[in-house]
């Protein structure tokens, strides 16, 4: 007789707590449940600021650029930076290109941007940059994943476009993820600039 009441118990939870489960929704995971077959999982545009002495750090790395450069994150120190992970088949990266080459050329004195291209080849990153009048650098990280790695934790390799701003210190300021909003982030990086 206990035995019998606690599997009703049991299994009485147990549906609870699946029917909680299906009250709450994660966009990410919903996209990609969504099997719309559009290679990618945009972020939903959520900005996340970090507070000072709070602000999470990356791994040293060193990659290739498009145009056959090598880019170690040793030369970031002491500068403010803007990372944007990309591709060029991702429609919000696409649409949000235009904006980036914008704000790398208002902030052309104070911040170096730089993308990080987790899908193509360096001929098709420089296509995409020539289309958008893209002048900074972009990393090509779709063979080793090391610039992504290097983020674990702050940056998800499956929500793409992602843009970062990394203070002069080398910790994590701000994220945003999915398509940038211009005004949102010339704040975040001005935020940064004036730290």
């Amino acid at each position: 007789m206990k035995l019998r009441t606690i599997l009703r118990t049991t299994i009485g939870l147990g549906l609870v707590a699946a029917l909680l489960a299906g009250c709450t929704s994660d966009p990410l995971a919903d996209q990609f449940r969504a099997g719309d077959n559009k290679n990618y999982i945009a972020g939903d545009g959520t900005v996340t600021e970090f507070a000072l002495g709070s602000r999470p750090g990356f791994e040293a790395f060193v990659g290739a650029t498009e145009s056959g450069q090598v880019l170690d994150s040793s030369a970031f120190e002491g500068n403010v930076i803007v990372m944007n992970w990309w591709y060029s088949a991702c429609a919000p990266c696409r649409a949000e290109a235009s904006d980036l080459a914008l704000l790398s050329v208002e902030f052309e004195d104070s911040v170096q941007f730089v993308g990080v291209n987790v899908r193509d080849t360096a001929e098709t990153a420089l296509a995409f940059d020539r289309n958008f009048g893209i002048e900074y650098p972009s990393l090509i990280d779709a063979q080793s994943g090391q610039v992504s790695l290097a983020f674990t934790g702050v940056v998800s390799p499956q929500a793409v476009p992602t843009t970062i701003v990394i203070d002069r210190d080398g910790k994590v300021a701000s994220r945003i993820l999915g398509r940038i909003e211009a005004s949102i982030l010339r704040t975040l990086i001005q935020t940064v600039v004036d730290q």
